[in-house]
């Protein structure tokens, strides 16, 4: 019998933000998805990346500026670094995990490319916050490079770029390969290094990615039976922040394409999340997407937590 297959998205609260917060962050989740593995799922793993690639990206324009003959590096470039980086923590945490519990299997980070379409919408308005806080000085500098910058309320200026769709996975038949090989895999971390076809090379892309959207992607590419999305919270709800706030345990592909309709679901956090979802289940049959916490993620996947996206 075919083993079932998982997609898992994992957030930036369950990664930490420094080096130490996340070997300790990786070591709790690598707990988690070990038991999955136990119990017979194939897994492949993306990751958030935001304050990783952040402070990457921070680092080595600082180090370019202050040492001659060194450049300042590009945001996909940074975006690989992050990638190995965080996967590296991930293989060693899932390894261990895994020999705790006897289980001898390989895990491997694949460096995955995401292109972009370089006439999508995105690119005219960019949103995402990237990089340290900066004096108006040196947001000055920025803009006369042609990067664009945001001002943020108390703490200074933030350079800010876009976030394209995804619209294809480069390393895919790789990444299918060792999945079908069963082997565990972490890919399209952070979203995937964005780049753009240009002949025949591949040219980074001065952007970001939304890596739950990416995750639906994955799990589309890989006839995934399961995309599970982990957040910071247990549940998706209706009226978030109100006292009107309801919690959904299910939603069909038409309620939640109605509630995205209404406006519910904010729209840089819990907007990418649903729509990777819906995304996902209505390509195929017998899909599911699950939006949850990884405290409660063991017990949605038994169908006794988190908010479950069905086609109908």
């Amino acid at each position: 019998m075919a083993k079932k297959r998982l997609v898992l998205s994992l957030g930036h609260k369950d990664l930490g933000t420094n080096l130490p917060e996340q070997k300790e962050a990786i070591g709790r989740t690598a707990d988690v998805i070990s038991g999955f593995i136990e119990d017979g799922w194939q897994i492949a793993i993306v990751h958030s990346n935001a304050p990783q690639v952040g402070m990457i990206h921070t680092a080595m324009n600082e180090f370019g500026k202050q040492h001659k003959g060194y450049t300042n590096a590009p945001l996909s470039v940074c975006s690989a670094m992050s990638q190995g980086y965080i996967g590296y923590d991930l293989q060693n945490g899932i390894r261990s995990a895994l020999l705790r519990r006897g289980i001898v299997k390989t895990v491997s980070t694949v460096l995955t490319q995401v292109t972009v379409d370089p006439y999508d919408d995105a690119f005219y308005s960019p949103l995402k916050k990237v990089g340290r806080f900066m004096s108006r000085e040196e947001a000055e500098e920025e803009d006369v490079k042609g990067n664009q910058t945001v001002e943020v309320p108390g703490k200074g200026y933030q350079r800010i770029v876009p976030a394209p769709n995804p619209v294809s996975i480069v390393e895919i038949d790789a990444i299918r390969a060792l999945l079908d090989a069963d082997q565990i895999v972490v890919a399209c971390g952070g979203g995937g290094i964005p780049v753009m076809e240009q002949g025949t090379e591949l040219r980074g892309a001065s952007a970001v990615i939304e890596k739950d959207l990416v995750s639906g992607l994955l799990a589309r590419e890989t006839n995934a039976d399961v995309l599970m999305i982990i957040t910071a919270v247990d549940n998706v709800t209706l009226n978030f922040g109100t006292p009107d706030e309801k919690p959904i345990a299910r939603m069909t592909i038409d309620e939640a394409n109605r509630y995205i309709g209404e406006g519910h679901f904010e729209f840089a956090s819990m907007l990418p999340k649903v729509r990777a979802s819906v995304d996902f289940v209505s390509a195929g049959k017998n899909r599911e997407a699950i939006i949850t916490s990884l405290a409660k993620c063991e017990a949605a996947l038994a169908g006794k937590a988190g908010t479950h996206i069905v086609s109908g």
